[in-house]
């Protein structure tokens, strides 16, 4: 029996366009990222680098970078929000059938960006009974312990909770440790779908 819907962010309820960053650092003659910064990045979505200290290691690489066009690509992956997945969501929350946790891979810039973009914001974030961002807990999927976490947290079993995602990894993961998964292909799923795709679990 599911008692949790665990929810991705991006792709799921925020579009993104996933080349958006490297074709604006491709604007600026930034071709390959070196390892150093893939590193960096996932420190950053973990919060162990600050807003600052991001935008400065991208520089010190690559000097030609101004800090408003990093700023400028770093957000370019983020579309737009659709307001029928904000009704899904609020649906959901007052119905209360379920636990409905957001856990997303994500960090500080995104984050202010989709609030100064997002009016509903605050909205969304209240249909949830726990809303983890990686930069805030410093834990990052696809690695085992945040799913662990977020069972621990919320008193839950991974056969009671169903896991939504549009990244194989993390999907693989959770499926390893028992989640039921849904791995969202947002090119032709969309989440409002989410009773009829996985009416086989309800």
């Amino acid at each position: 029996m599911i008692k949790a819907i665990i929810f991705d962010f991006g792709d799921v309820f925020i579009n993104l366009d996933k080349d958006g960053t490297n074709r604006k650092l491709r604007e600026m003659n930034v071709e390959d990222l070196p390892e150093a910064i893939s590193a960096k990045n996932r420190e950053y979505e973990q919060g162990f680098v600050t807003s600052d200290e991001i935008s400065e290691h991208y520089r010190t690489h690559f000097p030609q970078i101004e800090k408003e066009d990093f700023l400028d690509s770093w957000n370019s992956i983020l579309l737009e929000f659709p307001e029928y997945r904000l009704k899904f969501i609020q649906k959901l929350s007052e119905e209360k059938d379920f636990k409905l946790i957001l856990l997303s891979n994500t960090n500080e810039n995104h984050i202010e960006h989709i609030k100064n973009k997002v009016p509903f914001y605050e909205e969304f974030k209240s249909c949830f009974d726990a809303f983890y961002l990686s930069y805030e807990i410093g834990m990052r999927k696809p690695n085992p312990d945040i799913f662990e976490f977020v069972l621990d947290e919320n008193e839950l079993e991974p056969e009671e909770c169903l896991f939504i995602d549009d990244t194989p990894e993390n999907i693989e993961t959770a499926s390893r440790l028992g989640f039921h998964t849904w791995n969202i292909e947002p090119t032709h799923e969309d989440i409002i779908d989410l009773f009829t795709t996985k009416k086989d679990l309800f």
